[in-house]
């Protein structure tokens, strides 16, 4: 979850033209801090010595601080944005954590899990610690392992042996950056089940939690595998594993510039994003047939053979990935007709679920290092399963320890609150639904070529919405005062409000619940009172089996007892007008797309009234972007 970044370059370089160590790494913060953001520090080396600040609270007071007392000019840094976990956000807590008496300092993404044993350890041997951290246990050990394993000797393999011999100490999932007085040309970094991109450059190094720490700067990325160590100079790079053998990263090129990453003039990331989403959907439909209709999905590198002989789906994910892999069901079962579960990856793994080598397993992660993901899908591929994911980010640990991988295309999501990732999620789950159903034979090539053909049309659809977006962000600014909204929706209506839900919890901090409209009678209808806000999603008039009519009668309940009801419906669908005080219609689309569609109004008045509220909707108290913890 934290944010970290480390820079190495050379005297003759950034800082004779007004660009030091300090100035990269303050700007790779400031692109990560949707990663973590309770505290943040920096650590230069200059002179012989660490010199370091830190400081609770946004970025903002770290700058302030740094204002107020100036590091000096150097060509090796850290530093990080922190997400607490051990430890309250305090200034003590912040990192990084010095050892070596000072000449040692670290910073940390991640959970140590044996560090109460090694802080006993570290105690009885005249260790003072500063903080309730887990992270500082590290940093001791390091320096301990450095000044009296290794006697601080540089020709002994110095840090980089030091932190190797740590690493084989330590237990969880982190990644560690460390610089050292006595080797002042040199950051080290270590990872295990934690996310780190090293960046190329010309004279120059870099590290990040990912390619937004060092964007501005280059476009070759390096990934690494697991547990692996990376020393970087100016001029090398070089990784091994935790025991010093030689180890490989694997390059990449990074497609997409500095500029995507900032707010284009939008006054949040997140409405920036809202307003991306014709592009993301487009962009992940990109490339992925061919004229006559057919899909080709490069990216997917399972025998075809096997994948006509999976009987059972099971879609692994959290949070708003979760809702979208509860869309992809509908359609994957409906074109396919092969079995799908939908699981809380933190639940799967812990149940003694039904996996086997006819199973495919689909995990969808923003980021591709959701560690409850990451963890079910090691399980599941001990279990014999295939697997794919669906991610966003390009070099990061799930694809690369996945069979398959359909990446999104999205482009970066800063916002911590997702949004575009979570329509261009399912968009490639519709393409993996489309593609086995092609594969398989259930759909006709003609089906296929006109399902795709009215994906096409989406992203116009969705341009459509956000052009008149006025009246429901007026309806959210009057709504500022509620303490409670519901939901409601049925068949993919009813993923959408659960979305629809989460996201007025994340922004704007008060009760929201989406429930399947069906289920209203059954128990949740006794929430309903006097001007009790609820959202309804109406499935299309259309087709033989429309749920509409269900739909309308729920609306009657709800408002015969006093609801405010607010209606997403299809254009054209006169029906809902007589029992809706609020009607925001979306452009005619097939069933199975219109999630596509009805969530974006939904992400607009979430949005629009956590604002009016005054509340950071980019950086939502308590959460992180990339969970990268258990």
């Amino acid at each position: 979850m934290c944010g970290i970044v480390g820079y190495v370059g050379h005297s003759s370089g950034r800082v004779n033209v007004g660009h030091g160590a300090l100035d990269v790494v303050l700007e790779g913060l400031r692109r990560l801090e949707y990663r973590g953001y309770d505290s943040a520090g920096v650590a230069v080396v200059a002179d012989g010595t660490i010199s370091s600040r830190k400081k609770s609270g946004k970025l903002s007071n770290l700058l302030a601080e740094l204002e107020e007392k100036p590091l000096p000019d150097s060509v090796t840094g850290i530093g990080h944005t922190r997400w607490a976990t051990h430890g309250g956000p305090t200034d003590q807590n912040a990192h990084p954590h010095l050892s070596d008496g000072g000449k040692l300092a670290l910073i940390h993404n991640g959970i140590i899990e044996n560090f109460a044993e090694l802080k006993l350890e570290l105690l009885e041997k005249g260790t003072v610690f500063a903080s309730e951290t887990d992270t500082e246990v590290a940093a001791a050990l390091l320096g301990d392992i450095f000044r009296n394993q290794l006697n601080g000797d540089a020709s002994n393999g110095g840090l980089t042996k030091a932190m190797q011999l740590a690493c084989q100490r330590l237990e969880g999932a982190f990644t560690l950056l460390a610089v050292h007085a006595d080797q002042p040309d040199v950051v080290v970094a270590a990872r295990r089940n934690s996310p780190l991109v090293v960046g190329l450059g010309e004279g120059e190094n870099f590290l990040g939690s990912d390619v937004s720490g060092f964007i501005d700067y280059t476009r070759r990325a390096v990934e690494l595998g697991q547990d692996q160590i990376v020393t970087i100079t100016a001029d090398t790079v070089e990784i091994t594993d935790f025991f010093g053998a030689p180890a490989q990263g694997k390059e990449y090129h990074v497609d997409w510039d500095p500029a995507s990453a900032e707010k284009g003039g939008y006054p949040s990331f997140m409405e920036k994003e809202i307003h991306d989403q014709p592009d993301a959907v487009a962009n992940t439909l990109l490339g992925r047939s061919d004229l006559d209709g057919k899909l080709t999905l490069d990216e997917m590198r399972i025998d075809p053979e096997h994948l006509k002989k999976i009987n059972k789906i099971i879609v692994l994910a959290c949070g708003t990935s979760a809702y979208s892999g509860q869309v992809a069901k509908y359609a994957i079962e409906h074109w396919c007709r092969i079995a799908t579960e939908v699981e809380l990856s933190h639940e799967f793994r812990y149940r003694d679920p039904i996996v086997d080598e006819n199973t495919l397993i689909v995990s969808i992660s923003q980021s591709g290092e959701t560690m409850d993901t990451l963890m079910a899908v090691r399980y599941a591929k001990e279990q014999g399963a295939k697997t794919l994911s669906i991610c966003n980010t390009n070099g990061s640990t799930i694809p690369r320890e996945s069979d398959a991988v359909l990446y999104t295309h999205a482009g970066p999501e800063i916002a911590v609150a997702s949004t575009k990732a979570f329509l261009a999620q399912i968009t490639a789950a519709y393409l993996l639904g489309l593609y086995l159903a092609q594969l398989r034979g259930n759909k006709f090539q003609g089906e296929i070529k006109d399902i795709l053909a009215d994906l096409g049309k989406v992203p116009a659809k969705i341009q459509q919405v956000l052009d008149h977006v006025d009246e429901i962000k007026d309806l959210a600014r009057s709504m500022a005062g509620a303490k409670s909204v519901l939901f409601l929706g049925r068949h993919v209506g009813f993923p959408v409000a659960m979305e629809g839900a989460l996201k007025l919890k994340e922004l704007a901090y008060i009760h929201a619940e989406g429930f399947a409209a069906g289920e209203l009678k059954h128990g949740p209808i006794a929430l309903i009172e006097e001007g009790q806000p609820v959202f309804v999603v109406v499935p299309s008039p259309r087709g033989r089996n429309s749920l509409h009519a269900k739909v309308v009668s729920n609306i009657q309940e709800v408002r015969a007892r006093g609801a405010k009801t607010i209606v997403i419906a299809e254009e054209g669908d006169e029906a809902v007008k007589a029992y809706a005080e609020h009607v925001f219609y979306i452009p005619e689309t097939p069933t199975l797309l219109a999630p596509l569609l009805a969530a974006v109004p939904l992400q607009i008045f979430a949005l629009e009234l956590a604002t009016a509220k005054g509340y950071d909707v980019d950086q939502p108290r308590n959460l992180a972007k990339s969970v990268t913890v258990e």
